[in-house]
């Protein structure tokens, strides 16, 4: 009679693949918590039960085991946003809110993963800081043809230099995009920091939060007129 293969052994019975997603689980938290450079193999094996040496045995050194942190969410937040953008230009003005719905539906167990992408502590010239800077790339020329397609849909409403009311034809300033752009990540990064101090707010909620800020937001602007 067949049996199917046992799994390989880990530590303590657990089997190797499960030990292996623990010890991701508690490097994603440390990583994210207080950065590369101030992350130690020692803090991420206490947190799993486990010895440094077995850390060493199942990921090599500290940068692959930031790197094999990084992979899996750099995938996951690319993929989500991708998928809520959908084909073509972005002229939906509920796409904002759908791309931060699938952010933090990508994010939710490992909230902490986004500061492991945004690690402002990584070794300058090594393959982290590279890696990392290849998923930001990809996410930022995301952003930027969402915010450019957004403004040409909607409207700046920004002026230019020598027209501070806002007051130059639709798409004069390229840099409207761009200064968005950048708002948005901090933006992202700001809610991210808020909802891993709220544990018990599920991706939805926060998706429903960020409907109400927004409409908010867009009624204190349209009350309060022209500059």
């Amino acid at each position: 009679m067949a049996t199917s293969p046992r799994p390989r052994a880990g530590t303590k019975g657990i089997p190797r693949a499960v030990r292996e997603q623990q010890i991701l689980a508690a490097a994603t938290a440390e990583f994210g918590r207080h950065g590369y450079e101030t992350t130690s193999l020692t803090a991420v094996a206490a947190r799993v039960g486990v010895t440094k040496t077995l850390l060493h045995q199942y990921f090599g050194s500290k940068q692959d085991l930031y790197l094999a942190c990084l992979e899996p969410v750099g995938d996951r937040l690319l993929g989500a946003i991708r998928d809520a953008m959908g084909p073509g230009e972005i002229t939906a003005p509920r796409t904002p809110l759908l791309v931060l719905h699938a952010v933090f539906t990508a994010l939710e167990g490992r909230r902490e993963a986004w500061f492991v992408l945004y690690d402002p502590s990584l070794p300058e010239g090594g393959e982290a800081a590279a890696r990392a800077a290849h998923y930001r790339a990809a996410i930022d020329t995301l952003a930027a043809t969402g915010t450019a397609d957004l403004l040409r849909a909607a409207g700046s409403g920004g002026g230019i230099d020598g027209d501070p009311l806002g007051t130059a034809p639709l798409g004069t300033d390229p840099l409207d995009a761009d200064a968005l752009k950048y708002a948005w990540r901090g933006l992202v990064t700001a809610l991210v920091r808020w909802w891993i101090q709220h544990p018990d707010q599920s991706p939805d909620a926060m998706a429903a939060r960020c409907a109400r800020l927004f409409a908010a937001l867009r009624a204190s602007l349209t009350a309060g007129g022209d500059l």
